[in-house]
């Protein structure tokens, strides 16, 4: 079987169940997106590792690890979903130590959240994305335009639509959940730039690391 790399587009959080996240996957040679349905705890450990700025004020369990493997000079090489059952992926880890290779089982999210830290690559075989790929809608109507009216056509390019795409993301895991779409505004929207860095502040201090990465998200849009 052949393995497809992957890259992390982000984080997806449910707006209307609280503690429901999907880490989005991307295909790297192709327009496919992997969900991964992951719990809070493990929201956060992965989005403090997205987010650079992010420095948590005591070592996370993933940030330890790393540590650990530096100082015995064990290397993640890399990380492979390997298994689909029942809605559950299965991963292992691929690691070196003075030139000899193990794998160690691990779930998905504390796989992916290593291999961030490690700066590993990420991989899944063809048949589990054969699977549980996903199209999103505005990137199938696009495909679908460019075949009517010719690739060089830049009104129908898919990536002039790059916010609707973010925001189907959001959806995914409403979807997985089987939970009705509601209509979602910004959370962020009637604070300033100062409350919105004031509130950064506070959710590193606390530790809520998926609440720093929206404030970082926003931020970032509120500067461009």
């Amino acid at each position: 079987m052949s393995l497809v790399k992957l890259t992390i587009k982000g984080i997806s959080y449910s707006h209307t169940q609280n503690g429901a996240y999907a880490l989005i996957l991307n295909e790297v040679d192709g327009d496919r997106k992997l969900p991964i349905v992951i719990g809070a705890f493990e929201a956060q450990a992965i989005a403090i590792a997205i987010e650079e700025d992010l420095k948590p004020p005591r070592p996370l369990t993933h940030d330890l690890f790393k540590t650990f493997c530096d100082r015995f000079d064990i290397v993640v090489k890399q990380v492979i979903i390997h298994k689909l059952v029942d809605g559950v992926f299965f991963s292992s880890i691929i690691c070196e130590r003075d030139g000899i290779e193990e794998i160690i089982d691990a779930r998905t999210s504390d796989a992916i959240s290593l291999a961030l830290r490690f700066d590993a690559p990420i991989f899944t075989y063809q048949n589990i994305l054969d699977k549980a790929g996903i199209y999103l809608r505005e990137q199938e109507e696009a495909d679908a335009k460019d075949e009517e009216y010719g690739d060089d056509d830049d009104d129908f390019d898919a990536d002039d639509d790059d916010d609707d795409n973010d925001e189907e993301l959001s959806d995914v895991i409403d979807e997985f959940l089987n939970i009705a779409p509601v209509e979602k505004g910004n959370e962020f929207a009637d604070y300033s730039l100062q409350e919105l860095n004031d509130m950064l502040e506070i959710a590193v201090m606390n530790e809520d690391y998926e609440k720093a990465a929206r404030l970082r998200d926003e931020l970032s849009k509120r500067n461009l």
